[in-house]
């Protein structure tokens, strides 16, 4: 709904662009007055059923019937759908259901936006998210250091994480790994990362920023899944742990 509100607000502005300033535009005045953003269910969900807090093998066998599609709305290869969901933890009802049965009606875009941030750190005061590589942002983060040649930092991130544990410091160092791109390049790779490989439509996913989610609820500070600014240093630590375990290919729990 705050999009769909957002995208004819955006109208408005361009209408009155266009008609009371004459402000040039690519489309006639019966275009700009006539286009409105159409509005579909094209996926609909089972909500008896819940991926995020089933276990691993069965999460797999379990996206692939969650949800059902709605044929015959989308205009074949010319279409944009744009997507909402609420957060993109580990991507993978994105990558192994919903963009497999969004890229049968053959748009020519999907664009999936996310209302919460990007997911980079551990959570450890009541959702079980304590597995730093089960995050597909960091998983992103991982690509692009590699890719970059910066290989380096994951070993000096680990040291000092190990450092830090030792010493019981209460500094969160993983986010060095972060600060080394900017946030649209850790999406552009993410994006890169939920699309299956035979996928024929263009796949891009857009974040919610931090400032824009305090800016939506200012009177909630609880941010430190997407920034690792961890109110206790219990939290810092757990951070520091669930990096260490990834660096040691242990999959337990940092906590």
């Amino acid at each position: 709904m705050g999009i769909v509100s957002g995208l004819e607000d955006y109208m408005i502005r361009r209408q009155k662009d266009v008609i009371i300033d004459g402000k040039p535009s690519v489309d006639s005045v019966d275009d700009i007055l006539s286009f409105r953003p159409r509005i579909e269910k094209i996926v609909l969900k089972d909500v008896k059923h819940r991926t995020f807090i089933t276990d691993d093998m069965q999460r797999d066998e379990l996206v692939a019937h969650v949800y059902d599609t709605t044929y015959e709305v989308v205009k074949k290869e010319k279409d944009t759908l744009v997507v909402v969901d609420d957060s993109i933890v580990r991507g993978t009802t994105l990558e192994k259901s919903i963009l497999k049965m969004l890229d049968r009606l053959n748009p020519k875009k999907i664009v999936i936006v996310s209302s919460a941030p990007q997911i980079r750190f551990p959570d450890c005061y009541g959702i079980d998210m304590s597995r730093m590589g089960d995050f597909v942002a960091f998983r992103a983060i991982i690509d692009l250091i590699k890719e970059h040649g910066k290989e380096h930092l994951l070993g000096e991130v680990y040291e000092a994480c190990v450092q830090a544990e030792s010493i019981k410091e209460d500094v969160n160092h993983v986010k060095k790994l972060y600060e080394q791109f900017s946030y649209e390049e850790v999406s552009d790779k993410i994006s890169e990362i939920v699309k299956p490989h035979d996928m024929k439509a263009e796949v891009q996913v857009i974040y919610q920023t931090v400032e824009q989610l305090h800016r939506a609820i200012p009177l909630h500070s609880g941010d430190w899944y997407f920034t690792g600014d961890y109110p206790t240093p219990g939290g810092m630590r757990v951070a520091n742990r669930a990096y260490i375990n990834f660096m040691e290919g242990k999959l337990v729990r940092a906590y």
